[in-house]
């Protein structure tokens, strides 16, 4: 087997999650984030899509963790980002942060929107 490195250059991967927060790019985020290549910082949560929205033209998909289980994303939610043409992605917090990582490395457009996985 060939392991390879994996060199995400200046963009920002998830380095680790625990009960709360986040560690992007070398800092802790607490609460629902949003995590983008190119920046990461809070996020209103379900009820935000302006956030989201505004990266349209940006990214292809927003990759949705719903925390520390997969939960069906809101209607309204899901359909205002397609209507924006950016594609949503379900899964637990976990699997987004693995996902957003791996698709980082490969270079594609992509965002995460990641609801905190138990904690304060």
């Amino acid at each position: 087997m060939r392991l390879t490195e994996i060199s995400y250059g200046t963009a920002l991967p998830v380095e680790g999650y625990g009960p709360g927060f986040f560690r992007v790019g070398g800092h802790v985020l607490r609460g629902a984030c949003l995590v983008t290549p190119w920046d990461a910082g809070p996020w209103g949560g379900l009820t935000d899509t302006d956030t989201p929205l505004a990266m349209a033209g940006k990214i292809d998909v927003l990759l949705l963790g719903m925390g520390a289980e997969i939960a069906h994303a809101p209607r309204a939610f899901r359909e205002a980002l397609e209507a924006g043409g950016i594609g949503v992605e379900v899964m637990s917090s976990p699997a987004a942060c693995r996902t957003y990582n791996v698709l980082l490395g490969e270079g594609r457009r992509i965002a995460a929107a990641l609801l905190p996985v138990g904690g304060p």
